[in-house]
């Protein structure tokens, strides 16, 4: 069975294919729903440590969105969208016609168009998975939580540190006029479905 420790460079490009293609698709969705152009970075793909996600962030207290859904149907795992201040403001101000200047502002409505936010980028990744593996994938409703990075990280952490220590960390940053935001996503297939997905994609 295939886990991340033992991914070859192949499969590794691959995988950040997958994810090139699941980050145009998010591209095109948030230039829709920021009624503006939004071009995208090559993603830089890594195989990264559970415990070392926080300091990727900038550390265990830097403050952050999580945005989680979990993967059902032929896949299983999590999904887990990372956004900083100046992302989440930037949407809220944007979606909303907005001005918030800290996460301390955010209201439950704010609360509410993050997760749908984060209900689409997830399945620009999740539909790109599924098209090109032709494998069922379905998404559970987002979870969401504004808190430091280390208390976000810890739920998926627990629950996925029970099979590995490893996790796919996509990081690519998409560019709308003068902005240039950086999204940060963790993609948790369990080991099965991850031997699945490159089995499919033809590199297993």
């Amino acid at each position: 069975m295939k886990n991340y420790e033992n991914l070859s460079d192949e499969e590794k490009d691959v995988l950040r294919e997958v994810g090139n293609i699941g980050g145009g698709n998010a591209a095109t969705a948030l230039a829709a729903l920021l009624s503006g152009r939004v071009d995208m970075s090559v993603p830089d793909l890594q195989i990264v440590d559970v415990s070392h996600v926080t300091e990727i962030l900038g550390g265990p207290e830097q403050e952050i969105v999580g945005i989680l859904v979990t993967m059902e149907g032929e896949v299983s795992g999590m999904l887990m969208f990372l956004l900083d201040k100046h992302f989440t403001r930037l949407l809220i101000n944007l979606l909303l016609d907005k001005k918030i200047e800290s996460f301390e502002h955010i209201n439950d409505m704010d609360l509410s168009a993050l997760k749908e936010i984060g209900n689409i980028l997830a399945g620009s990744y999740i539909n790109a998975i599924a098209t090109l593996t032709g494998l069922h994938i379905s998404l559970t409703p987002p979870e969401i939580a504004i808190d430091m990075a280390g208390a976000v990280l810890s739920y998926p952490a627990a629950l996925f540190g029970i099979t590995s220590d490893k996790m796919l960390y996509i990081e690519e940053d998409f560019i709308r006029e003068d902005d240039n935001i950086r999204s940060h996503l963790l993609i948790m297939p369990d080991p099965e479905s991850l031997s699945n997905i490159l089995r499919r994609l033809g590199v297993a």
